[in-house]
């Protein structure tokens, strides 16, 4: 009998998430002010830290909400690595700025400060850094960029639900953070995110923009006898429903990231002869970093190959990826953006980068099976 196939990503299912839902069904409370919400955002002020956090609809919208807390007006620049997904660029670009795009860190694939501090200039509002899966960017160097130039730090961390940069949560470093909760990562609720707020003057503004432009959250406090229009602001409101179901996640975030780790050290183990040789490429965590593991990749020597493996792979029953085209070269980023200096890192690197089948309850052997498939490839390549 042929060996069963293995996904590329099975989403996390803890056993409580019924239990949550049911309790929501039967008190028939489905809007965004219930118990689950308040009880989610209490998780996430322990878990990392934030002075302040909203729950939303989906990291874009979180980031959308980054985007109107940083006064974006048209002409203005925000600064950016192209390794990440459209959502960083998008709410920036809905504001009126235009992308500033700056080279990577090859060894994790996340924005390198030099290349960043080159890309501002007199119109730079803000910097945005992703976090990719899960490894802190430089944060030392890019805090210090946002300080002397006087502008806001707005870290992406879509990827980085328990993840740390010198023991600090990722998304709670910045001004402002943003997670995701979508089905794809390590926790989730099918379609979710939150909005990490470490600047306490931003909160009271937030506040209004999550509430539809109003003041209700003052009205709920007793503090105004009626609520109103104030300003800006949108639906960026997260159902109980979703809530219910993300709280019973985020009880296990902890015991689903050390799993990913450890599935991350068996590939680390297993392939690193090949790395040593320079048959491939393998990611580099620095020091101070504690990963949670969303993304484990390899980089191959040319995209060529990378096909050519991820057919092998598909052939054998393994599902493997790709990630991102680099935004700057996309039709809406030549329109939107341009790129800073010299692409040494970016698009060289997303052509050779594979990502390897990484989700709780992928088991060692299944894991060892991977790895056997890369290195028997390798081994009749020349």
């Amino acid at each position: 009998m042929s060996e069963s196939k293995i996904p590329f990503h099975r989403p996390f299912v803890s056993g409580k998430e019924a239990a949550n839902l049911s309790q929501v069904l039967s008190k028939g409370e489905f809007d965004s002010e219930g118990w689950f919400v308040k009880q989610c955002e209490q998780q996430l002020r322990d878990l990392t830290g934030a002075s302040e956090v909203m729950l939303t609809p989906s990291c874009t919208d979180a980031l959308e909400m980054a985007a109107l807390l940083c006064d974006i007006e048209p002409g203005d620049e925000v600064v950016m690595p192209s390794f990440t997904f459209v959502s960083s660029a998008n709410p920036f670009v809905l504001r009126g700025a235009r992308v500033v795009f700056a080279d990577i860190d090859p060894r994790t694939m996340n924005l390198d400060p030099a290349c960043a501090e080159a890309a501002i200039g007199p119109r730079t509002k803000a910097i945005v850094v992703t976090h990719y899966g899960g490894v802190a960017a430089d944060l030392e160097g890019l805090k210090r960029l946002a300080d002397e130039h006087q502008i806001l730090l707005i870290e992406d961390a879509a990827h980085a639900i328990g993840a740390r940069w010198n023991g600090q949560h990722l998304g709670a470093i910045g001004h402002i953070g943003a997670l995701s909760f979508h089905s794809s990562k390590n926790v989730h609720c099918a379609e979710g995110g939150a909005l990490l707020l470490n600047d306490a003057t931003l909160a009271t503004r937030a506040a209004i923009l999550h509430d539809k432009g109003t003041n209700r959250r003052r009205f709920m406090r007793g503090e105004v006898d009626q609520y109103t229009w104030v300003g800006l602001g949108s639906s960026f409101n997260l159902s109980e429903l979703n809530a219910a179901f993300l709280s019973a996640q985020l009880e296990s975030v902890e015991r689903v990231n050390e799993e990913r780790r450890q599935i991350r050290a068996i590939y680390e183990l297993e392939l690193e002869d090949l790395n040593k040789n320079g048959r491939l490429e393998l990611a580099v965590l620095p020091d101070n970093v504690q990963s949670n593991a969303h993304v484990c990749f390899l980089k191959c020597q040319n995209r060529g190959e990378r096909e050519q493996l991820i057919r092998y792979l598909s052939k054998n029953g393994v599902d493997t990826r790709f990630h991102y085209i680099p935004l700057h070269s996309a039709p809406a980023g030549l329109q939107y953006g341009l790129f800073s200096g010299e692409d040494r890192h970016t698009t060289s690197g997303s052509e050779r980068l594979l990502r390897l089948p990484v989700y709780a309850g992928l088991g060692a052997d299944s894991v060892l099976r991977v790895t056997a498939l890369i290195q028997r490839f390798y081994d009749h390549q020349p």
